[in-house]
C-alpha cells in the first residue's frame, strides 16, 4: 500500500506544478483575486458533484468536528492560491516549486516533531535535518548561475 502512497504523492506534485502555471496564466489574463476566486469556485463544484456521486456523507458532520480550527483548510487553501501564483509569477515555476517543496517538507517536519494539531509527535532524528540539508543544497546547486 506503501506504493499506492508514493504515487499518489507523485501525482499530487506534478499536478500541483501544472495548477500553478495554469493559475498563473489565468492572473496574467484576469487578476489575483479573479482567478484565486475561480480556483476555489471550481474546486468547490467538482468536490460538490464528487459528492453527489459517491458516499454522500453528511454535511452536518462538519458541525461535531472537535478541533474547529481544522476547518480552517479551505482558507489556507485560498491563500496558497494566491502565495503560488505570486511565486510562480516572480520565480518561474521551478525555482518556485523547489522553494515550496522545502518549506512544506520543513513545516511538516517540526509539526511531527512538536507533535502539532492532532499529529503523533515524532522524535529528533539528525538524518531528516542532514536530508533537508541536502534538498536546500540543491535548490542553490539548481539556481546557481555562472
Amino acid at each position: 500500500m506503501k506504493m499506492w502512497g508514493i504515487l499518489i504523492a507523485l501525482l499530487s506534485g506534478a499536478l500541483m506544478s501544472v495548477q500553478g502555471v495554469f493559475n498563473t496564466e489565468l492572473t496574467k489574463q484576469t487578476s489575483l483575486w479573479v482567478s484565486t476566486g475561480w480556483v476555489q469556485i471550481s474546486a468547490f463544484l467538482v468536490c460538490v458533484a464528487a459528492w453527489l456521486f459517491t458516499g454522500r456523507e453528511s454535511v452536518g458532520a462538519l458541525m461535531k468536528v472537535e478541533n474547529k480550527y481544522i476547518l480552517l483548510g479551505g482558507v489556507i487553501g485560498a491563500f496558497i492560491t494566491v502565495t503560488v501564483i505570486q511565486s510562480m509569477s516572480s520565480l518561474g515555476p521551478a525555482k518556485a516549486a523547489m522553494l515550496i517543496v522545502i518549506a512544506q517538507l520543513a513545516v511538516a517536519y517540526l509539526i511531527e516533531l512538536f507533535g502539532m494539531f492532532g499529529v503523533e509527535k515524532v522524535d529528533f532524528q539528525w538524518r531528516k535535518l542532514l536530508g533537508m540539508a541536502i534538498a536546500i543544497a540543491g535548490i542553490v546547486i539548481f539556481k546557481w548561475e555562472k
